[in-house]
């Protein structure tokens, strides 16, 4: 190969750099130039060099020339003298040109870089979420909630979105985000090198948020398959995440190791809908359990308390209701027996608005003895639920339903297409029918027989845009509230929807409960990212084999109409095995946004319940 060649390859090499080798390029040629026409001017010139002081002089001169062709206004001297400035000077305006142009390209890329969120991250203590969908909204705001009480705290959304279009989305639907800074990335979560731009090394901890679509659950497994394989330095943030399909759960813990903590949210909703059918509530209990805003469970250590049982720490309190205990083998106990004690390394499960608020009281709350009624047990009877709707998640739920209805109840599935794969399959409890319907039709509803069925639940079409499937639900509800009234109150209703922002808008049809199960799983995974170790709490909770939320009759627990307090009802579920936590006031079921539910309230308050109010208690029936 020729030298020349060489040469030109070498010079090629170097322009492939980027904007930093242009600019050393331009400087080398601005002082090959300066340097000539220095030599030329002190070869040619004498009187002029001399005149000029030598030839630092005339490079100084040569060097001004070039930056600025002004300057060369006011020379005097010789023809060759002038001749040779102007030639300095032309060059200058040829290379500085260049640099101006190199300068603003290079800014220009850089900018542009930047507003593509590719710049790598310099944060510490840093919450991470992966991935981008409506559940971003609900997980930002929880954060800024939950680091009210931080001097700074940084939330960054890592995802294969535009980073201004990102920021400005938040910025719509999150406002005020306080003393929290929301920074985006813009780059893939499934690549090795665009999870690095958010320094996972220094953050608190990772959320894989799973996105909309059929292919949700593989992107998760994906992204907990690179965080699991990666070299962690100095230390391994907790990572939790969420699958679509139970049937990919397992897939998803694998790929994630021991450590990751991934949720089913399709079982989560399945549960909620079917729990919700037989206690009006218990979505916005949980609700309440789950957010950031009014109380939640905290983990407390007090020595104190040692030796005593768990039933006698129930009134330990002023503000706050111990629920269970995580033991020091590791073991979460929710709603333990009553006699179970409290050993030395045990941490109590307090439900309480503040840790700061959850200290011994110094006066306990007194007992009304003559209010509280005697624990009887109540003869559960067979009941008739109508499905209105079809969507995946219906087999499911019809599989729940029947592990936990009494012998001879019935299902009646009102859709417009018979759902034979499920109707066709042998249950244990539950008799199953189909009637066809048009869901939005009122004649079809009303054809329905709907005063015979003790409970009605509206499944959210997946067939459709999420959007119109609320829609579609909302006119249903309409239907059903008006024939309801009609008919005098005689079923409750529980509601699938996808957007939060339309159950405010369905409150006019005073359903019962409203399901919004994306909602519920954005909290739960933000509760699960500052507190891992609530994980066997909530996973306890939401399994219906063990000590699960009810929302039970007032009446079983005080007498009806007599005062007493809060005290009162947490003794008298004290003393049939049940933690109580709250109340429900039936009065006040429509009214946003508690909807009725109070939840560790005083102890001491003055509380008189009606026979239609309900005792929110822990039990394992």
């Amino acid at each position: 190969m020729r030298l020349g060649d060489r040469l030109r390859y070498r010079f090629d090499r170097t322009m492939d750099r980027g904007t930093p080798a242009l600019i050393g390029w331009l400087g080398l040629a601005s002082l090959l130039l300066i340097a000539l026409v220095t030599i030329l001017v002190v070869s040619l010139t004498d009187s002029d060099t001399e005149e000029n002081g030598g030839w630092a002089g005339v490079a100084w001169m040569s060097l001004l020339r070039t930056l600025d062709p002004g300057t060369m206004g006011g020379d005097q001297g010789s023809a060759v003298f002038l001749a040779l400035m102007l030639l300095v000077t032309i060059g200058g305006i040829f290379l500085v040109s260049a640099l101006i142009g190199i300068l603003t390209t290079g800014l220009d890329k850089q900018i542009a870089k930047l507003r593509k969120g590719r710049s790598r991250l310099i944060e510490r203590g840093h919450t991470i979420v992966l991935g981008w969908s409506d559940q971003v909204f609900t997980v930002i705001s929880e954060l800024v909630k939950a680091n009210q009480s931080e001097r700074r705290s940084c939330v960054v959304v890592l995802a294969d979105e535009d980073k201004v279009d990102m920021e400005e989305e938040i910025r719509a639907r999150l406002p005020g985000t306080g003393k929290t800074r929301v920074i985006c990335r813009s780059g893939n979560p499934l690549n090795r090198a665009d999870l690095e731009l958010v320094s996972p090394d220094t953050a608190k901890s990772i959320i894989v948020l799973p996105r909309s679509g059929a292919d949700a659950d593989i992107d998760v497994t994906k992204t907990l398959l690179l965080l699991n394989n990666r070299a962690w330095r100095p230390r391994r943030p907790h990572v939790v995440a969420a699958v679509q399909d139970g049937e990919n759960l397992a897939a998803a813990k694998l790929a994630g190791g021991p450590s990751a903590l991934v949720v089913d949210a399709d079982d989560i909703a399945v549960r909620m809908v079917v729990q919700s059918h037989r206690q009006a509530g218990l979505s916005t209990v949980c609700t309440d359990l789950l957010d950031f805003a009014g109380n939640e469970l905290y983990l407390r250590t007090d020595p104190a308390l040692a030796g005593v049982t768990f039933g006698a720490a129930l009134h330990i309190y002023e503000l706050g209701i111990p629920i269970g205990l995580l033991t020091s083998d590791g073991r979460t106990l929710v709603n333990p027996d009553m006699d179970t004690p409290i050993r030395a390394g045990d941490q109590l499960i307090v439900l309480a608005e503040d840790d700061l608020l959850i200290r011994p009281t110094t006066k306990r709350a007194p007992i009304v003895d003559e209010a509280i009624v005697a624990a009887f047990d109540q003869q559960a009877k067979p009941d008739r639920t109508l499905l209105i709707g079809w969507n995946a998640r219906g087999n499911k739920i019809i599989d729940l339903l029947d592990r936990l209805v009494e012998p001879g109840s019935e299902v009646h599935v009102a859709v417009p297409v018979r759902p034979d794969e499920a109707l066709d399959r042998p249950r244990t409890n539950l008799t199953l029918h189909h009637k066809p319907c048009r869901t939005t039709n009122r004649p079809s509803l009303e054809s329905l027989d709907l005063g015979s069925y003790q409970h009605i639940i509206v499944l959210s079409h997946d067939d459709v845009e999420p959007g119109h499937a609320d829609d579609r639900t909302l006119v249903t509800l309409l239907h059903l509230r008006d024939i309801e009234e009609r008919l005098g109150d005689p079923f409750s209703i529980v509601t699938e929807m996808n957007d939060d922002d339309n159950r405010e808008v369905a409150q006019v049809t005073k359903a019962d409960d409203f399901i919004v199960s994306s909602r519920l799983i954005s909290l739960l995974l933000t509760q699960l990212s500052e507190n891992r170790h609530l994980h066997g709490v909530f996973a306890t909770l939401f399994d219906p084999s063990g000590s699960e939320i009810y929302l039970k009759p007032a009446s079983s627990y005080v007498r009806p109409g007599v005062a007493a307090n809060f005290a009162t009802v947490l003794e008298s579920a004290r003393r049939r095995g049940e933690t109580a936590i709250g109340y429900r006031l039936h009065d006040h079921s429509q009214e946003a946004p508690a909807y009725g539910v109070r939840l560790n309230p005083p102890k001491d308050a003055e509380l008189v319940l009606k026979a239609h109010d309900s005792v929110i208690v822990l039990a394992e029936s």
